[in-house]
């Protein structure tokens, strides 16, 4: 209400703008952020902090609303929930504009209870009497009075607001009504317009824009919330910070691809799994099958804590987390490549696999000889050298593309843009590398098809003995460097082959327009 003369600047471009309702301007807004909320091992502590950080957001109200009533100070200041009751009081009474109510991050600091196993303090705030559901009746009993016309509350999880029906029983969930699905990212019609702006206020060059396109893609798009939803979305923050960087980097592209908020602690895996066996068989199986079953019907808008870490949820556990998506009707996955480096480096630390130390001379004689299948055989050496035996025979062509795309950028990020399982005309490539502008690799690419045979399997049909890579993996490697050619003719394309025989061995072939040459290496 107190800028009803600039409705058309903030909102004329959106839904409500484009169809305004007849409340157009006519409440005043309170803004809660519990992400503020300080958790500490005593719930004495956690309400202290609670109350002092709603009363702040109370005042902020008073004062911006001060033109209609006198709020006054609350009876007790200590008390967030008899300061929202006072202000409510004073809004009745005086028969003023009615409130709308934000709370941003609502289970945040809940949430850290959850994953840190203070199941006795999540309890107590979430049960009973407790401050935190003594002020949610409040806000319900405003809403029964007419003095609070809505109440928007975002945050990760229902958990901690199914935990609280009772004390607030009047809210409806809409992040998976279909006609809110796009409210929750940037689709791609959003993110192209975006970089039409960004790229015409700075002039630089189309080239530039289709890489970083590419680059936004294949790193923070992919999140498709329901089976049958129109379109995927991109992580709307991440995609911010990352060209945000880009401005700030007069337009070099960004080497740091995943920021901290993306990153889900590994203690919410721990917390779902119930121990470190559990934990690693969930990545484990991320990593080798790159999704998990799921039974759709286990899908709800609203479930609580006890529901959220029993077994056969998991997968809809990290699918509110944000670490899986929609594959189809029936299995979840990693939504984009961010995701599954960020598994990867679980997977690394569950397994206890160094990827710090050892790796530093490989990757120094790599930037002086450009030699691919030298750098795969450290990767070989070092790293598969380390898989723990109960995994040794279950790894695949998922494990090797994605556990050494993880390597290359941890150590080659600046001289490249790296990307696996990349969608082209003719197919999806396995594992791809473009040289970053300024880099000694500059204009360069280079494309490497995996292909994995068993034990068994690579014995019968002798490939250890190939002086030739397969005719299928040519086909596809040469089809993905035409399409890749056709985007960036300014490139110049290697392209290599790659057969795994179980974990003991690889064949690594490089390719030019007449011949082969193979390297062969066992395992340590």
């Amino acid at each position: 209400i107190n800028r009803k003369d600039r409705f058309e600047a903030l909102f004329g471009h959106t839904d409500i703008g484009r169809n305004p309702t007849p409340a157009r301007n006519s409440q005043m807004v309170m803004r809660f952020d519990f992400s503020k909320v300080e958790v500490k091992p005593n719930i004495a502590y956690i309400e202290r902090s609670f109350n002092h950080i709603a009363s702040l957001a109370i005042s902020v109200f008073s004062t911006a609303y001060s033109k209609f009533a006198d709020f006054g100070a609350p009876a007790d200041p200590a008390s967030a929930s008899d300061a929202l009751a006072s202000i409510l009081t004073v809004v009745k009474n005086g028969n003023l504009p009615p409130v709308n109510i934000i709370i941003d991050e609502y289970d945040n600091f809940t949430n850290q209870l959850l994953t840190t196993h203070q199941d006795v303090l999540y309890k107590a705030l979430t049960t009973g009497d407790s401050f935190l559901r003594t002020f949610f009746k409040v806000i319900k009993a405003g809403v029964g009075d007419g003095v609070v016309a809505r109440v928007f509350v975002t945050g990760v999880l229902p958990v901690t607001m199914d935990d609280l029906t009772s004390g607030f029983n009047i809210g409806q969930i809409i992040s998976l009504k279909e006609n809110t699905l796009e409210m929750m990212g940037f689709t791609q019609g959003e993110v192209n317009r975006y970089l039409d702006e960004i790229f015409f206020d700075t002039g630089w060059p189309d080239a530039l824009k289709a890489r970083v396109r590419d680059d936004l893609r294949i790193h923070y798009n992919g999140y498709r919330l329901l089976p049958d939803a129109r379109e995927t979305l991109y992580n709307s923050t991440i995609c911010n910070f990352y060209l945000n960087d880009l401005l700030i980097d007069e337009g070099r592209i960004p080497t740091e691809t995943i920021d901290n908020n993306l990153r889900t602690d590994i203690n919410w895996l721990r917390r779902l799994c119930g121990s470190d066996k559990e934990t690693r068989e969930l990545v484990e199986t991320l990593m080798l099958d790159g999704g998990l079953p799921v039974d759709r019907a286990m899908l709800g808008s609203s479930f609580n804590m006890q529901r959220f870490v029993e077994k056969p949820f998991f997968p809809l556990s990290l699918y509110y987390l944000g670490m899986l998506t929609f594959r189809d009707d029936f299995s979840l996955a990693f939504p984009n490549l961010t995701v599954k480096k960020i598994f990867t480096e679980y997977f690394n630390e569950l397994e206890h696999i160094e990827v710090s130390l050892g790796y530093t001379d490989m990757f120094r004689q790599f930037l002086k000889d450009h030699d691919w299948a030298s750098l795969f055989g450290g990767y070989w050496t070092q790293y598969v050298g380390q898989i723990p035996a109960q995994a040794f025979d279950k790894v695949n062509e998922n494990f090797f593309r994605t556990t050494f795309y993880e390597l290359c950028t941890r150590y080659l990020s600046h001289y490249f843009m790296f990307a696996i399982e990349v969608n082209h005309a003719s197919g999806r490539s396995d594992w791809e590398a473009i040289g970053r502008a300024g880099s000694l690799f500059e204009n360069q690419a280079v494309l490497i098809e995996f292909k994995h045979y068993s034990k068994e399997s690579a014995a019968k049909l002798g490939v250890k003995d190939w002086t030739e890579p397969p005719a299928e993996a040519v086909e596809q490697v040469n089809a993905y460097a035409a399409d890749l050619r056709r985007r960036y003719p300014e490139l110049t394309i290697t392209r290599h082959v790659v057969c795994t025989l179980g974990a003991a061995e690889f064949r690594f072939f490089d390719m030019d327009e007449s011949s082969y040459t193979s390297v062969i290496c066992p395992m340590p």
